[in-house]
């Protein structure tokens, strides 16, 4: 008898065994993966997005300048009658005629008025402007307004690191719109570029605190501001539009 040719009827059940086990567990995998990516990826993708530069801004204008006047001799005003003296002696017989008294001129005064209170004639200006950069704290912010600036060399874990710095144009003439860049350490390679900034005029100036997220943890990170980074402004000197500054960073 050939015995061969037979199988045991147990192997097809096993294989089929096997298979649906397969199955099952590709299902139970693919299954895993999806509630993964449900629950974790947009975890990750929203810190990504949550990166954002916090910018706070205060207008500084010029101080007023003030006027001195002071009166002339036609603008002084006497003051006070003229008296006569009657001689008692001849009161009883005649009057005496008045003594011709010379008026003394009044007390000369001098007063500073503001010229913002009068409305004296624009003043002419001329040269060019001068943007200077100037770096006046690091630190962090407590919360996501830049209103919350901290000053501190060293940033606390889970903090926005942050600059409190100042624009202000030294110049002889008004800038016309303007921009500033800053160089931030981020995780990844950033340089932040503002929007046209309003136009300063000589002495004007700005105060702005930046902050921002996802920070490049450890020592000695350099943040740099730029002011007419693009060159739209003509300036008087291009040698103090930057400013740069180190600060601390711990992680986590």
């Amino acid at each position: 008898m050939n015995t061969f040719g037979t199988e045991s009827p147990s192997r097809p059940a096993a294989v089929h065994g096997l298979a649906a086990v397969g199955f099952i567990t590709l299902v139970v995998a693919g299954m895993w993966l999806a509630v993964y990516s449900t629950r974790f990826v947009p975890t990750v993708v929203g810190r990504i997005g949550t990166a954002a530069v916090y910018l706070g801004s205060v207008f500084a204008p010029s101080p007023a300048a003030s006027l001195s006047v002071v009166p002339t001799a036609s603008t002084t005003i006497p003051f006070g009658q003229a008296s006569s003296t009657i001689s008692t002696s001849i009161l009883a017989t005649a009057p005496a005629a008045p003594k011709p008294v010379t008026p003394s001129a009044g007390k000369a005064t001098t007063d500073a008025y503001p010229l913002g209170t009068t409305t004296p004639s624009a003043a002419t200006l001329s040269g060019l402007p001068d943007l200077m950069v100037k770096i006046n704290a690091v630190g962090y912010l407590a919360t996501s307004s830049a209103e919350s600036f901290v000053a501190s060399s060293t940033v606390p874990a889970g903090s926005r690191p942050a600059v409190s710095f100042t624009i202000k144009n030294i110049g002889t003439n008004a800038t016309g719109a303007w921009r500033f860049s800053a160089s931030i350490p981020a995780q990844t390679t950033y340089i932040f570029q503002s929007q046209p900034q309003q136009s300063l005029a000589p002495g004007d100036s700005i105060d702005y605190t930046m902050g921002f997220d996802q920070a490049d943890t450890g020592a000695d990170k350099v943040i740099s501001i730029t002011a007419n980074f693009d060159k739209a402004v003509t300036e008087s000197d291009m040698e103090n539009d930057t400013a740069s500054t180190t600060i601390t960073i711990l992680g986590s």
